[in-house]
């Protein structure tokens, strides 16, 4: 019988309860192997939060990767990355890793990056007989043709990726990218399994109530990479060309000292540094509208983040996140002969029943994006149906 002094659960927790249950992960052991640090950039963050819902549905997980705490790297010797001195890649101590392996006993194993720690992580997997599945994430090369560092060890560097790429993709029994182009991309390399994946939201993005709209668009938020492919000049031109929004560039990399004297020089912009995973979602709620302009982005995992929150997004053409119809609708993108400060105010002289419509959307679309992507890595990690969420977008 029902007690009726209880008030009746919020239709979020039933829906989530009900993605729990039908995504059953009970007996899988799960490695997930990443030279990504899981607060360092996407693709870490992508993992952290995968090993989340895995665990919430029964999984065994181990996430192996470097870590970075209070300014200092763990994991093995760490090395700095070329062209940009905020990032490093660890030399892991393979006695380690071979440890937690053995703890675990996986029947599945994820490598996530084709670094030392990825193929360090493919030679070991071969003891276990497990399933393994290679996510692809990052179009190396393009990345190569923005950075003047990287062009100088271009050779060596296309050919390491080359190499580790195509040895990943031969062992694994299935390669996962997400999107279009980066399946072809993968296909190009030697990939003859792929399959589509989507994004995993973290929990508490969902199930923390959401702030409503305000009334006009006043706060607009960058967050990610302070890289070139970012396309960073964008947003500072809009801050320059539109003095009545307020201007927010959180995060860190190798245009960290331009971004800092752009926001010294306006005062409607704000460098706010690199923000904790934890303070991310505070930081998208006190936004209006989010921004991410590149010129490169395989998928754009903060559209994503800021769509769980209610917020608007604007994109460019080049965000994979585009790829996904259920998330393309609740989206604004960039036009071709748009400018960021364009598209700006565009969106800006919408209704406000638009914008509430939209934002709704996002929230609905990234909720059923994220339980389905749930139930599909479990069905990919148990060897059943594969090709689960590409039937998804061609429904």
């Amino acid at each position: 019988m029902l007690n009726s002094s209880q008030p009746p659960a919020p239709a979020s927790a039933i829906e989530t309860d009900q993605a729990r249950a039908a995504a059953d992960a009970r007996g899988l052991r799960v490695a997930i192997i990443s030279d990504a640090a899981p607060e360092r950039n996407g693709v870490g963050t992508y993992y952290r939060d995968l090993a989340e819902h895995l665990k919430a549905v029964g999984a065994k997980v181990e996430l192996i990767s470097p870590r970075f705490r209070t300014g200092r790297w763990y994991g093995g010797l760490a090395m700095p990355m070329p062209g940009d001195p905020t990032q490093r890649f660890l030399i892991p101590q393979p006695r380690l890793i071979s440890r937690r392996l053995k703890r675990l006993d996986p029947n599945a194993i994820i490598i996530a990056t084709p670094g030392p720690y990825g193929m360090l992580g493919l030679i070991l997997a071969r003891r276990y007989g497990a399933r393994l599945v290679v996510g692809f994430h990052t179009h190396f090369e393009r990345l190569a043709a923005l950075n003047n560092h990287w062009r100088l060890f271009g050779v060596l560097a296309q050919t390491y990726l080359n190499t580790c790429h195509r040895a990943l993709f031969k062992a694994s029994h299935l390669v996962l990218a997400n999107s279009d182009e980066m399946l072809d991309v993968a296909r190009s390399i030697g990939a003859s399994k792929v399959g589509l994946m989507g994004t995993p939201i973290p929990k508490h993005f969902l199930d923390v109530p959401v702030n409503p709209l305000r009334p006009q668009i006043k706060q607009v938020l960058f967050a990610g990479r302070l890289a070139p492919e970012k396309n960073l000049g964008a947003v500072v031109e809009a801050a320059q060309a539109l003095p009545q929004l307020q201007f927010q560039i959180a995060g860190d990399g190798p245009l960290r000292d331009w971004v800092q004297h752009e926001a010294a020089r306006l005062s409607n912009l704000e460098y706010v540094g690199w923000v904790r995973r934890q303070e991310i979602l505070p930081l998208i709620d006190r936004a209006d509208l989010l921004v991410l302009p590149s010129t490169i982005e395989s998928f754009g995992t903060i559209a994503l983040e800021a769509m769980a929150r209610g917020r608007l997004v604007v994109v460019s053409s080049q965000c994979g996140i585009l790829s996904w119809d259920h998330l393309n609708r609740a989206l604004f993108q960039m036009r071709d002969d748009e400018t960021l400060s364009s598209t700006l105010m565009r969106v800006c002289a919408l209704d406000q029943g638009i914008l509430e419509r939209k934002a709704s959307l996002g929230r609905e679309a990234a909720r059923e994006i994220n339980d389905r992507n749930l139930r599909h890595w479990v069905s990919v990690l148990r060897d059943q149906d594969p090709q689960g969420l590409e039937q998804y977008e061609a429904d």
